[in-house]
């Protein structure tokens, strides 16, 4: 039986035919629909871990900067845990992982990262003296494949030794806590030696090397008759922080510190930057690298925020009464 097709239905089905071959010759771009592999760093963590505020703050302003971790970012971290050793098999993993940018948090970490690579861009997040170091030629042109920030900063040991004859009105001797393997020492050292005079306070100084040497340190602390203590910013002493916290109130010795966040965990009291603050600005080089920017053209910046914070709970266990003069200066006050 011969089923007969009007000129209407034969125009409508070879229309819908033509069409349908038109569809399957358009080429289809495989490109278009792939999405752009994520932007991949490595951190290396010394000090701290990926869970502290300072780095809370630099994983908000990469996500301000359009970053976002499982999404178009992946970061790998990798965790010291205060251990210095370790530090070389852990940059070794990032260079052999090939990751655009490792970012790094103290100066052995820096280091380390420059000896493993001329390639891959470094940024510094808070280190002490990168020039001094020979990490970098000069902070405004830091040549090389090395930028960041650092904590380099003048007067901040005198203001210190100020805070702490402020604390203590008749403070004549004062013990420094130095770690001999740092080359940020001698210059604090240096500075501390030209204030002191003139605040009337004689200075001695212990170094501390390994976390067996804080013993042996304290006992010569004591011998010395000290009536307060300086501890030299270096990421050891922060490492080691509760032990020291420790060890200076059996003491009953008022310290100062360089970050805040010793004196949040039991510490007297501290001036120095505002280390969120330096985290957060180390994400902005990492985004100008990853779109393009060379890290040897970016100057090395430093702190703009400073902090003083002060420990009443630690102040009453001690006995010591902190001034009015301080506490209205302080900017966190821990009660």
């Amino acid at each position: 039986m011969i089923r007969r097709i009007t000129r209407r239905a034969f125009t409508r089905n070879f229309t819908a035919l033509v069409a349908s071959l038109g569809l399957a010759c358009v080429p289809v771009r495989s490109d278009a629909q792939q999405p752009a592999p994520p932007r991949r760093i490595g951190v290396v963590l010394v000090a701290r871990s990926p869970e502290d505020k300072e780095w809370q703050a630099f994983r908000q302003e990469l996500l301000e900067a359009g970053y976002a971790e499982g999404r178009n970012l992946v970061i790998e971290w990798r965790f010291s845990s205060g251990d210095y050793a370790r530090v070389p098999e852990l940059v070794r993993d990032l260079v052999q992982r090939r990751v655009e940018v490792i970012i790094v948090d103290t100066t052995v970490a820096t280091q380390t990262a420059k000896h493993a690579t001329s390639t891959i861009p470094i940024v510094m997040t808070s280190i002490a003296d990168p020039v001094g170091s020979g990490l970098v030629a000069s902070l405004a042109r830091p040549g090389g494949n090395i930028t960041g920030l650092s904590i380099m900063a003048t007067d901040l040991g005198g203001k210190r030794l100020q805070l702490l004859k402020d604390l203590v009105p008749h403070l004549a001797r004062v013990a420094v806590l130095t770690n001999p393997d740092s080359t940020f020492t001698p210059k604090v050292s240096d500075e501390l030696k030209a204030v002191a005079p003139s605040l009337a306070i004689e200075l001695s100084f212990v170094g501390v090397r390994t976390p067996e040497g804080f013993g042996p340190a304290f006992t010569i602390i004591r011998r010395a008759h000290a009536q307060a203590l300086y501890v030299i910013e270096d990421s050891f002493f922060f490492t080691h922080r509760t032990t020291l916290s420790k060890l200076t109130s059996e003491a009953r010795l008022p310290a100062i510190f360089a970050q805040a966040r010793v004196v949040e965990e039991g510490g007297l009291m501290s001036y120095g930057p505002d280390f969120s603050d330096l985290f957060r600005r180390s994400a902005g080089y990492v985004d100008k690298i990853l779109k393009g920017a060379k890290p040897g053209d970016l100057p090395i910046e430093q702190p703009i925020k400073y902090e003083l914070t002060v420990n009443l709970k630690t102040a009453k266990a001690l006995g010591i009464t902190i001034p009015e003069s301080i506490l209205q200066r302080a900017d966190e006050v821990i009660r």
